[in-house]
């Protein structure tokens, strides 16, 4: 070859290699002015969706935020995929705080215990009332019978009271005592509920409970009780009810001729 053909070859070469320089250059450019803009408009977006989208300033924008919609039809930088709507539903938003909770099902519930109050539960406590020793004093507002010592102290138990209506005050002395009683509703409370039966023989389901203390000629007495959990309230039609367990202490204590005072 000669001298002048490979000078023209250099040159040649120098010239394509120039060329392709400056169009690689030039795709560099064009790509990182896409991802520039890719990233602008992305941002832009998120902004939107949030509601933050920037201001816009200058001639004819007077100042007011506007929002730019996203161009779905943009050209994208090569390699990136164009991103895929996610359904407004399909975002699960952690609760807000003191929101209510799911209501438990009846498996995953415990049952309510039916409990007496344990201030009413028996204890020996000082007295000094005017009363003698071995009288029965019931306080109704209190919903406490005291069995009253010798030596300044009572036994003191918690108990049921006339509901309004039916409480009562006076004096009488236990006239009869029974186990395990039986029980005729009188005539005035099955008027007031007539699916009461006529007699039930005493036992556990009997609401009379394990003992009676019959007081003087009336209907009234202090007895047991097949629901200790009302012990503390007025919920009787005036008899004194008690703890099935206390009742029967309180039997073995007394014995027929004792006083009772019912206080209100």
């Amino acid at each position: 070859m000669s001298k002048v053909a490979k000078l023209s070859l250099r040159a040649s070469l120098g010239v394509a290699l120039l060329a392709a320089s400056v169009s690689a250059a030039s795709a560099f450019n064009t790509d990182r002015a896409a991802w520039l803009n890719y990233l602008q408009e992305q941002r832009k977006a998120q902004m939107t969706a949030r509601g933050t989208a920037p201001a816009v300033t200058g001639p004819g924008a007077s100042g007011a935020v506007q929002t730019e919609r996203v161009q779905t039809e943009r050209v994208l930088p090569r390699g990136v995929l164009p991103a895929r709507a996610i359904p407004q539903n399909a975002i699960v938003q952690p609760a807000p705080q003191g929101a209510a909770v799911a209501t438990r099902t009846a498996a995953q519930t415990r049952p309510i215990t039916r409990q007496i109050d344990p201030q009413f539960l028996p204890a020996e406590v000082p007295y000094s009332g005017k009363y003698k020793a071995g009288t029965i004093v019931i306080d109704t507002e209190d919903k406490y019978l005291y069995l009253v010592g010798s030596n300044g102290m009572a036994q003191r138990y918690g108990v049921g009271v006339g509901r309004p209506g039916f409480q009562w005050a006076g004096s009488h002395r236990i006239s009869m005592k029974r186990e395990w009683p039986g029980w005729t509703p009188p005539p005035q409370m099955r008027k007031r509920q007539p699916e009461l039966p006529a007699y039930m023989e005493g036992g556990p389901e009997n609401p009379l409970g394990a003992r009676a203390l019959y007081l003087g000629s009336t209907l009234y007495r202090i007895h047991g009780s097949n629901a200790p959990w009302t012990i503390g309230h007025e919920v009787s039609s005036g008899c004194i009810r008690m703890r099935n367990e206390d009742v029967i202490k309180l039997y073995d204590q007394v014995g027929v001729g004792t006083q009772v005072v019912v206080l209100r």
